[in-house]
């Protein structure tokens, strides 16, 4: 077991292992999100976590249905998998199967940029620009840094220029990208080879790639899903284009959400569940 790896308490008493301390708050509180507007789990059932990180998502599921079920979780960073890999190892590895790549219409290498200070950012398809950084520290203070991470929290006691100077700064910091060449598989070819027969949670969060993961979706696997929780950016018309995606396949019960930090973005959490009277 890797022991320079830091380690970290979750609310729920769970050791996990991370990367960076001062985003597991911030990772896990989105989690949180995801079980809303009819999203549940049972006991049992096959989850596919698309943008899996350290394995945040991935564990609470894993203790939401008190360790009866198979998770399959998927992160292309090799520095991010490590750690997801050592999550994993520590609790039961036989069902929660990791895979070292990302998800996509095709398989192919690509190369990402990783943001070592800010994991969760990294992408197939980054927005470094001053404006991407800009729509963050304006949602930040648009909500009065009241739904803020902690360690930035404090900065509404201070003058607002000064708060701006120092969003600055840390988002400067948090946007120093590395390039990495990762690996990209489908998720029908995941379905083919582990012989999966139903996936009764389908969540991803890929930044920017949503669109890309669901496109490698055959036809005839759309009816073994049964939810789908998404984080889409809405470049495009992407929103509509997705929730018209799932209806088409069945998951037409679609519900759009904007969590309250990410108000003003282009960014939305989109719900979708097949309901038992519609036929596939």
């Amino acid at each position: 077991m890797p022991t320079l790896i830091p380690e970290n308490t979750l609310p729920n008493g769970m050791k996990i292992f991370c990367i960076r301390k001062e985003e597991v708050p911030i990772i896990y509180g989105q989690i949180q999100e995801y079980f809303r507007y009819g999203i549940e789990l049972h006991e049992g059932d096959t989850v596919f976590d698309v943008g899996a990180n350290i394995g945040l998502f991935t564990l609470w599921v894993f203790h939401l249905c008190k360790t009866n079920v198979n998770v399959y979780s998927f992160e292309p960073i090799p520095a991010i998998f490590d750690v997801l890999q050592a999550n994993a190892q520590r609790f039961e590895p036989e069902k929660i199967k990791v895979f070292p790549c990302g998800l996509s219409q095709e398989s192919k290498t690509m190369k990402f940029a990783y943001y070592p200070n800010a994991t969760a950012l990294s992408s197939a398809y980054p927005d470094g620009s001053k404006q991407q950084r800009d729509k963050f520290k304006n949602a930040i203070l648009r909500n009065n840094l009241k739904d803020a991470p902690s360690q930035v929290r404090w900065l509404r006691w201070l003058p607002s220029f000064l708060r701006s100077l120092i969003l600055d700064n840390k988002l400067e910091k948090a946007f120093q990208v590395e390039q990495v060449t990762c690996q990209l598989r489908t998720v029908s070819e995941i379905i083919r080879e582990y012989n999966v027969q139903q996936i009764d949670l389908l969540k991803v969060d890929v930044e920017r790639s949503e669109l890309d993961v669901l496109l490698g979706i055959e036809e005839q696997d759309w009816q073994k899903i049964k939810q789908v929780v998404v984080e889409v950016h809405d470049l495009d018309n992407r929103v509509k284009r997705i929730t018209e995606l799932l209806q088409k396949y069945g998951l037409s019960k679609v519900t759009v959400k904007q969590e309250p930090l990410k108000q003003g973005s282009d960014t939305f959490n989109l719900y979708a569940l097949r309901e038992s009277s519609n036929a596939f």
